[in-house]
């Protein structure tokens, strides 16, 4: 066969081979796809649609909340349609004869069962706060220091927020929130969108300019005790080499990096999930160090009858703590059961000032956390004692 024809043959081997469906009419493409990908996909019903080029697979499914069979269309082609999807972040991979695979076609993330893919169902106007908006932005910057306590580099970001380049000379008080298990410190810029959140709130004067800092928790695996481990011990092991580094390398570092406010009255943290517990266990037992505490859908353990005990009695005393906490702040969403509604009402009988706030129709998912922190931020830094002398509200 000469060589032109045999190229022609090879190419129409090959569109054969890679045909496929027609784009689904009245979709567009998720804003977690790849540059110039068509898939994955969602309509105006919420529904979503994921493709997957595996020729030589028997059995494909996408797993997205629930696990659902894909249809072999074409040569090698798999397609799947969900029902309506709830708005927000939904992780999602693919089983290929039961191998978990991340979709080549989509940005993957930390969460889940690793680096997953995911896929967003945007909201109408009510998501507008966590979308890049025609305000000043500010920098999410990467920062590598080194872990005295570790022994080895670290990475964080570092939020700063629009006016900070501009002016020089002014200090800024600082955040330190965290991510839940399973995540990293790319959490909360990736598919948390912290960094818009804060323009936005920034820009409309409902919070004011602060430095946020995330970091990696040392969490990011599913917890698990080994066999022959004390549960309970395993548990408070879990993540709690991250309470020295915050301590002894993070805020160091960033108060010798960055033109912070370096007191108590000007440091918060808050945390997610395994987060909010890592919040209340460093923050509660350093109330030195911090005065603004958030905990969003906390992994917190706690019972009514032992509050006066733990974290060293910082419960027991209301007067005391109330002068210390200017805020303390628990989020849920309505479609949990982690008992944040009970915590907060045994600290109300108990004389413990705290603001208590609950997501419609989130569950543990990145849009009650995205909420919460929505709702979190302008309670930061607004107490007399937080707006020193020459520095602006």
């Amino acid at each position: 066969m000469k060589p032109l024809k045999l190229w022609i043959v090879t190419m129409l081997i090959s569109s054969n081979i890679y045909a496929q469906l027609p784009i689904p009419p009245q979709t567009k493409v998720s804003e977690t796809a790849l540059f110039q990908r068509e898939y994955p996909r969602v309509d105006a019903k919420n529904q979503a649609y994921f493709r997957l080029y595996a020729p030589q697979a028997s059995k494909v499914q996408v797993v997205c909340g629930k696990s659902q069979d894909m249809e072999k269309t074409h040569e090698g082609w798999w397609y799947a349609t969900t029902p309506p999807l709830p708005y927000g972040f939904h992780f999602y991979h693919f089983l290929i004869d039961g191998v978990a695979v991340s979709d080549t076609e989509c940005h993957t993330y930390c969460g889940s069962f690793g680096r997953s893919s995911a896929i967003e169902i945007p909201e109408g106007k009510e998501g507008d706060y966590y979308r890049p908006q025609n305000v000043p932005h500010g920098q999410v910057r990467s920062v590598a220091y080194y872990s005295n306590f570790e022994r080895k580099y670290r990475r964080c970001f570092v939020y700063t927020p629009a006016e900070y380049e501009t002016w020089p000379q002014k200090r800024y008080p600082v955040l330190y929130l965290q991510h839940g298990m399973c995540e990293d410190e790319t959490g909360w810029p990736n598919q948390g969108k912290a960094n818009f959140i804060l323009d936005n709130l920034i820009a409309s004067g409902n919070c004011r300019p602060m430095i946020v800092v995330m970091d990696n928790g040392n969490c990011g695996i599913h917890f698990k005790p080994k066999a022959g481990e004390d549960p309970q011990k395993a548990r408070e092991a879990f993540g709690a080499t991250f309470t020295p580094i915050l301590l002894q390398d993070i805020i160091p570092m960033i108060d010798k990096q960055f033109r912070t406010l370096p007191d108590r009255e000007h440091r918060a943290m808050a945390g997610l999930s395994w987060g909010g517990h890592q919040t209340f266990q460093t923050a509660l037992n350093h109330l030195d160090k911090f005065s603004y505490i958030g905990t969003f859908s906390g992994a917190l353990f706690l019972k009514e009858s032992e509050l006066d005990k733990v974290y060293n009695g910082v419960f027991s005393d209301s007067k005391a703590f109330n002068q210390k906490v200017h805020t303390l702040f628990i989020g849920i969403g309505s479609e949990e059961n982690f008992g944040a509604k009970a915590l907060s009402d045994a600290l109300t009988r108990k004389g413990i000032q705290n603001t208590f706030f609950e997501s419609k129709g989130t569950a543990h998912e990145w849009l009650t956390w995205r909420r919460c922190l929505k709702e979190f931020l302008p309670l930061l830094f607004v107490s007399p004692q937080s707006t020193p002398a020459g520095m602006n509200p």
